[in-house]
């Protein structure tokens, strides 16, 4: 697979706790030297970044931040001002993390009604919504695919990167069958090579949330081209 089509497949991730604005801003310089799908970041960076995205003559990149995150246990009114000030701010897309504890307790209609409110609230931005597959079941799954196909949403995402496991491939495989077929698949957390990020795309994920893939082309301009 080509690397330029799997770059443009990324979301160039930064969310750690500690992340500074000189890390941010070499997110976002990134994103757009290697034609990213987006740079996915924390929401108290979103309007500086899409400033300096707008500012920047060397091109553009997509705005994502997340909601709710990582832990997803926020009430819906806040994860709905969360989004609309992002979007205000500047965000192009919201990654939203739904609540587990109404997982557990099988509660999938306030699970839908929050990610109807949420796309609500995003109008024409695109929403992802991060279900945490690595504590889930696999009937909590399956439910959860529904869930996100009757709300709206534009994709299903497996996970934050916080917890205890990230993507797998049997996981988009579980997604590719539940799914409706207007919602897209988002792989993310642990995506360490170009092979994994070629086999995710190869089973349908649309995106993959990783900064792994760029720091292995920057590492590897001769295999690459003169372009990188």
């Amino acid at each position: 697979m080509d690397i330029y089509e799997i770059l443009a497949r990324c979301d160039h991730t930064l969310l750690a706790q500690t992340a500074t604005w000189d890390e941010i801003r070499q997110i976002c310089d990134d994103g757009i030297r290697y034609h990213t799908a987006s740079v996915c970041i924390p929401p108290s960076y979103v309007k500086r970044a899409a400033e300096y995205i707008a500012a920047s003559p060397e091109g553009s990149v997509k705005v994502c931040t997340v909601i709710g995150f990582p832990n997803g246990y926020n009430t819906t009114a806040v994860k709905v001002f969360e989004t609309k000030e992002a979007i205000s701010e500047g965000a192009d897309e919201i990654d939203m993390v739904v609540n587990l504890g109404w997982v557990r307790e099988a509660r999938f209609d306030l699970v839908e009604e929050e990610i109807r409110k949420l796309k609500e609230a995003c109008g024409e931005h695109i929403l992802k919504v991060i279900i945490e597959t690595c504590l889930l079941t696999e009937e909590e799954k399956t439910a959860l695919c529904g869930c996100v196909t009757r709300a709206g949403a534009d994709y299903i995402k497996t996970s934050t990167g916080f917890s205890k496991a990230g993507a797998t491939f049997d996981d988009i495989r579980l997604f590719a069958s539940n799914i409706g077929p207007e919602v897209k698949m988002k792989a993310a957390g642990g995506i360490s090579s170009i092979e994994d990020a070629e086999e995710f795309l190869r089973l349908g994920a649309d995106r993959l949330g990783t900064s792994r893939i760029v720091k292995i082309v920057k590492q590897s301009k001769e295999a690459y081209g003169t372009q990188y």
